[in-house]
């Protein structure tokens, strides 16, 4: 299974607290970090919520 690297590039200050917690649980603390994730359907579903917020790349 592929993995994906997510960047947090847009700042959730303003955000609605779904999208806020959503990020966070990607494990996305700070702007401009990046994490690898396993690519599953959960994580997919997180990231479509809130896609504006991140730049997503296969690794």
């Amino acid at each position: 299974m592929a993995n994906l690297k997510i960047t947090l590039v847009r700042s959730l200050i303003g955000r609605p607290a779904d999208q806020q917690v959503t990020v966070r649980t990607l494990g996305l603390t700070k702007l401009n970090r990046s994490i690898i994730q396993e690519d599953t359907p959960q994580i997919r579903g997180m990231i479509n919520k809130v896609t504006h917020l991140l730049k997503v790349e296969e690794v």
